[in-house]
């Protein structure tokens, strides 16, 4: 949601600014504007465009030159998208410029004692308010005009401020939302993500809530809001700029949806423990006698993440026999949940920033809970505020929609699950045969990929549908869930998920022909009842997919998924349905990799 890109050195900056706006458009936005300076001309010079970054780039003036420059992608908040309220922001006697990310709380009451004080706001947004008070700030230097500013804030922020008097110099400041610094050869460079950054340097510093930073051309230094010194040690980013690239596909979906057999490789690889028939997760920090007095287990997360945690729940029952349940963590973290000392809080994000999760952390640390992290972002900011967790090494997903890394958060789930059992009182037979089911995962997701041509057609078949109803039982449940979400975000088609065992409570007033039916049928202990399921609504005329085992005489198609172990097919039953959406929205026309009012992290309420 929302990108900030920022560079000093002395190399030409226009370029590499639209190059990094450009790596961050899968983050969803609404318009683009990018502000360059030089210490030779200390005067700020801007540009700003509603629509796409290329919309941006065709404004930009070919003598647009400068070393020192930030820029921005918005999603709007506060303001409806147009060129005025696109960032950067600038003060009225145009010395600063500011580009945010984040939601200013109190940018009402402060923008009322602005104007009564004659300033002149030319936006909506809540961010030129910012603008104007470090331009107001009495304080001599820039880090303390912005450090006064933010002081007098509420609410999230990531920003980074330009002045005209300080040419040599980017000031930044994060407080609930991504600030990557990258260290370069003489010069620096600051994103929202580091996806902006990777083709320009490894070397990354991520910066905390209440932790600023100056940059120049060849150093950098990190202080807290008020002002003391902090130490940042660089890191090393595992992923390449070609991660980012499309790779010979249409859209970055599709070539995340054929990256999963690899990804899910990468989240075994050098975890798997066949001398005791468990798995090795180093970064858990849990011994045998912790993970025993563990008496119930909360996984929390948002969309895709919280169905993942969903699975993961169940899988968790199944396996170590530890209650365990998953709830989105934009509702617990405003219920006043009773947490409880003996139990496990997994939080889930495949960013590692996304907000609701990130605060729902912090307020569990504050009451002393014991909480694990299952991201995807190394040094993300869950991942930091976590007491410990499991990356799933899914690597980059561009896509505003999260495929791959749906599916290795299910796998990592199911290592914790088994770690979790064995340390219990699941047998050593049990866990070979789940670790035997783990290590089929890449090959059967290759197989179900080839039906690929098969989907399509189903796809063309259905894109005309105005709702389609997704159902499944127990294990299927989830898999229903998350495939009904995915149609809903990529091809705009109205979809509901619904547990078969309840259709007879509601939804089967529904069933019509016009209403497709998608019901997943595990060969598992249930099948006889899903399978009832089928029988309900044909019944009634509905057209029925099947994505099943084995051929469903009910359905009026099957999508037929390799069979692994009970627990562990739901991990393989929604890639079919990965693909049913992909080629459904493909077949509207839809624009795949950015969904409309969608955005990739969500770093604001």
């Amino acid at each position: 949601m929302c990108g900030i890109v920022g560079y000093i050195g002395k190399r030409d900056v226009a370029p590499l600014l639209l190059e990094g706006l450009q790596r961050l458009e899968y983050r969803g936005y609404d318009s683009a504007g990018i502000v360059v300076t030089s210490p030779k001309t200390p005067s700020l010079k801007m540009v700003k465009a509603k629509g796409r970054v290329r919309d941006l780039e065709a404004k930009v003036p070919a003598r647009f030159k400068g070393t020192t420059g930030i820029a921005h992608t918005r999603w709007a908040t506060h303001g409806a998208p147009s060129d005025v309220n696109a960032h950067p922001h600038m003060s009225g006697d145009n010395k600063v410029a500011v580009v945010h990310n984040g939601i200013i709380d109190n940018a009402a009451d402060l923008r009322r004692k602005l104007e009564a004080d004659g300033v002149e706001f030319l936006s909506e947004t809540d961010t030129e308010v910012l603008t104007h008070l470090i331009a107001r700030s009495p304080a001599e230097k820039l880090e303390d005009k912005v450090r006064q500013a933010v002081r007098v804030i509420e609410g999230t922020y990531g920003i980074a401020v330009l002045h005209a008097d300080f040419p040599d110099r980017i000031v930044v400041a994060r407080n609930g939302s991504p600030v990557v610094l990258g260290i370069g050869d003489k010069e620096m460079f600051v994103a929202s993500d580091i996806a902006a950054l990777v083709a320009h340097t490894r070397q990354i510093v991520t910066l905390d809530d209440g932790e600023m930073a100056t940059l120049k051309a060849d150093d950098f230094r990190t202080y807290t809001t008020e002002g003391t010194r902090t130490t940042a040690e660089p890191t090393t980013v595992e992923w390449e700029a070609e991660s980012y690239d499309m790779g010979g596909h249409d859209t970055y979906m599709h070539k995340e949806i054929f990256e999963q057999a690899d990804a899910v490789d990468r989240v075994l690889r050098g975890r798997i423990d066949d001398r005791f028939s468990t798995v090795h997760l180093g970064g858990l920090n849990l011994d045998a006698r912790e993970a025993r007095q563990i008496r119930r287990v909360k996984i929390l997360g948002c969309g895709t993440s919280y169905h993942a945690g969903m699975i993961g729940a169940q899988m968790i029952e199944e396996l170590a026999r530890i209650p365990a349940d998953a709830e989105p963590a934009s509702e617990f973290r405003y219920r006043n949940a009773v947490v409880d000392p003996d139990t496990l809080y997994v939080a889930v994000s495949q960013s590692g920033e996304t907000y609701d999760v990130l605060a729902a952390v912090q307020e569990l640390k504050r009451k002393g809970a014991r909480v694990f992290g299952v991201v995807n972002v190394v040094g993300s900011a869950i991942a930091r505020e976590a007491d410990a967790g499991i990356y799933v090494h899914a690597g980059p997903e561009v896509c505003v929609v999260s495929t791959k890394c749906f599916t290795n958060t299910t796998v990592a789930f199911a290592l914790l699950a088994l770690h979790l059992g064995r340390t219990r009182d699941l047998s050593v037979r049990d866990g070979k045969r789940i670790i035997e089911g783990l290590r089929k995962l890449p090959e059967q997701i290759t197989e179900i990929l080839k039906q690929e041509e098969q989907i399509k057609e189903l796809a063309e078949l259905y894109a005309d549908a105005r709702s389609m109803l997704f159902i499944g039982r127990v294990r299927g449940y989830p898999v229903a869930r998350e495939a009904s979400l995915k149609l809903k975000e990529v091809s705009y088609i109205h979809a509901e998920a619904y547990p078969a065992s309840e259709l007879k409570h509601g939804p089967l007033a529904l069933i019509e022909p016009a209403l497709p039916t998608v019901a997943i049928v595990p060969d598992d202990d249930l099948l006889e009842k899903n399978r009832a399921a089928l029988e309900e609504i044909k019944a009634r005329s509905g057209k029925i997919v099947a994505v099943a085992h084995q051929h469903q005489e009910k359905a009026d198609q099957t999508i037929v998924v390799p069979k692994n172990e009970d627990e562990l097919d739901p991990i393989l039953m929604g890639i079919p349905l990965q693909l049913l959406a992909y080629h459904t929205a493909k077949a509207l026309g839809r624009d795949i990799d950015k969904p409309r009012n969608l955005a990739k992290s969500v770093t604001v309420e």
